[in-house]
């Protein structure tokens, strides 16, 4: 009996034993159970002073063993904006940091930005690297660092007039009300955030100059994505929208630049585009369906669809140069023009009324993928009127269902300098007098191109740069 008991006894330390080395010890497994109470931090408090905000998250132990955090890294280093402090310890990387079973530690996060630093980009990055038994988890920092005009989830209301004192950021998404008129002044700049559409159902008036253009782009302007398409969703112009008109605008790297949708609710354009740039949309720099727009001497270039004319509308492009280069970030894959009276609604076919007049412009690509970079297509009987006047485009066939007068086909247009590796594109006609849009237009009332530079009195040059 005495040795049962004895027995028992030993048998009970040993397993107590047992269960306190388990606990004691570290899991190793690549298959620990560990929680990251955040998978990023966003400061996004508006920063009109020097400031300093704190945030923080919590590492959780899952696990029945403890757990070694080979490291835990701020990967900026010493030049961050940001400063960690994990568990008491600030620094800029800590080693062997340890976790008990089923406990936690905290991290904290703090940055500090000037915002009056004009080098600093408007969204200052960076991240924690947390590496534990071969795992790499990240957790990814975000602040804003220059003063501006920060508007989240905004409508606009009344007439409101924007001017080039800070530049603005536009959080959520921003709405011009319906009878609500948004004008903005010269040099003004407008950054978008990933998710934040630009909406106008009432009027935008843009009044840029040649030396202060207006600008639209998304708002993470350092060197990784200053440069990438699709970085904001665009400019869309709704169906009870009217009298907009943007002059000296540059509308670039967004999903869908410049959207219309809708006729005119008056006897004016919903949009006239004068002497404006959209350049680097990923999907298309001007689509339109069943609506309005004039263009002159606008410039719209690498895109994945340059100009996508659907459902119809009343369309006039003038001394408009329409081009599109593959390149690190968009292959050129689609017409940079396609106009057609028809789109697909709920599987079914609808067609409308379709007016259209090219006049003055280049439309040209590069080749490899698309044969005919002026494509028209008609469904339906309804009135169709296109009409391509004195223009030059790269084609194997000429565009169908339309009327063409004295047009060039198929000549390089000599652009001054493409050099797609150093993202140089330059549209312009400078080296040659014998290039072959070079006084080749027809007259027309616009007496400035797209440098605001005269055009030539008779006979203008082809596209939105005139050889001066």
């Amino acid at each position: 009996m005495k040795s049962s008991l004895s027995l028992f006894f030993v048998s009970f330390c040993v397993l107590i034993v047992l269960a306190s080395c388990k606990k004691d010890s570290f899991i190793t497994s690549a298959e620990a159970r560990l929680t990251i109470t955040a998978d990023s931090l966003k400061y996004d408090t508006v920063f009109t002073t020097t400031g300093s905000i704190t945030k923080s998250f919590k590492i959780i132990n899952e696990n029945s063993q403890k757990l070694r955090l080979s490291k835990v890294k701020l990967m900026g280093g010493t030049a961050s904006a940001f400063k960690i402090n994990v568990n008491g310890t600030a620094a800029t990387e800590l080693n062997n940091v340890e976790i008990e079973a089923n406990d936690s530690i905290y991290v904290f996060a703090s940055v500090t930005i000037n915002p009056n630093a004009a080098n600093l980009p408007f969204i200052v990055s960076d991240s924690i690297l947390i590496n534990y038994n071969g795992n790499d988890r990240f957790v990814q920092l975000q602040a804003y660092g220059q003063n501006a005009v920060y508007l989240t989830n905004k409508v606009i209301t009344g007439n409101v007039t924007w001017t080039n004192t800070l530049p603005f950021v536009i959080l959520k998404s921003l709405r011009i009300d319906t009878t609500a008129t948004l004008t903005i002044q010269p040099g003004t700049k407008i950054y978008s955030h990933a998710d934040a559409p630009f909406i106008v159902d009432g009027t935008l008036i843009i009044n840029g100059t040649k030396s202060n253009e207006v600008v639209f782009a998304g708002d993470r302007l350092d060197n990784d994505y200053k440069d990438l398409p699709a970085g904001w969703p665009g400019i869309y112009f709704r169906g009870n929208s009217k009298n907009n008109v943007l002059k000296f605008a540059v509308i670039k790297n967004a999903y869908q630049a410049v959207v219309a949708t809708s006729p005119s609710v008056n006897a004016n354009p919903k949009l006239i585009l004068q002497q404006c740039i959209i350049d680097n949309a990923y999907d298309a720099g001007v689509l339109a369906a069943n609506t309005s727009i004039y263009a002159n001497n606008s410039l719209i270039s690498n895109c994945g669809s340059n100009i996508a004319l659907i459902y119809g509308g009343d369309y006039n492009f003038t001394n408009c140069t329409v081009a599109s280069f593959s390149n690190l970030y968009l292959l050129h894959k689609n017409p940079v023009l396609t106009v057609s009276n028809f789109a697909t609604q709920g599987g079914t076919t609808v067609t409308a009324n379709l007016n259209a007049t090219f006049r003055n412009c280049i439309f040209w690509a590069d080749t490899g993928f698309v044969n005919n970079e002026v494509v028209v297509n008609k469904q339906g009987s309804n009135t169709f009127n296109v009409l391509f006047e004195k223009n030059l485009y790269r084609a194997q066939n000429d565009p169908a269902n339309s009327t063409l007068t004295a047009n060039i086909k198929n000549l390089y247009p000599q652009f001054d300098s493409i050099d797609i590796s150093k993202r140089i594109y330059d549209f312009r006609i400078t080296k040659t007098n014998t290039a072959p849009g070079i006084n080749k237009g027809v007259a027309t009332g616009f007496t400035k191109d797209l440098d605001d530079g005269n055009r030539n009195v008779g006979l203008p040059d082809l596209g939105c740069y005139e050889k001066q």
